[in-house]
């Protein structure tokens, strides 16, 4: 299998103050795209964002795994991974 270097998981947080999660291989475009309204549903409402926290992927499989887990946790364990 070929590897991307360009994929990685993010989360930016909002307005709100709430974390969004995503993936993406172009981290500029994509945090451009949550603060002029053409992202996520969730954070058309909720801008600005600001990009918190991200990692490199092997790939888009391995990013959509690592997004799938990390909107699994709870707000204070992705604190927490923000944090670390």
């Amino acid at each position: 299998m070929r590897e991307n270097p360009g994929w990685r998981v993010y989360l930016v947080r909002c307005r709100d103050s709430t974390l969004y999660c995503g993936s993406t291989t172009d981290m500029a475009r994509r945090v451009g795209e949550h603060n002029s309204g053409a992202g996520a549903k969730y954070t058309k409402s909720r801008r600005p964002v600001e990009l918190v926290w991200s990692t490199p992927a092997k790939s888009r499989s391995d990013a959509f795994k690592k997004e799938s887990a990390i909107k699994k946790l709870s707000r204070k364990q992705k604190i927490l991974l923000v944090e670390s």
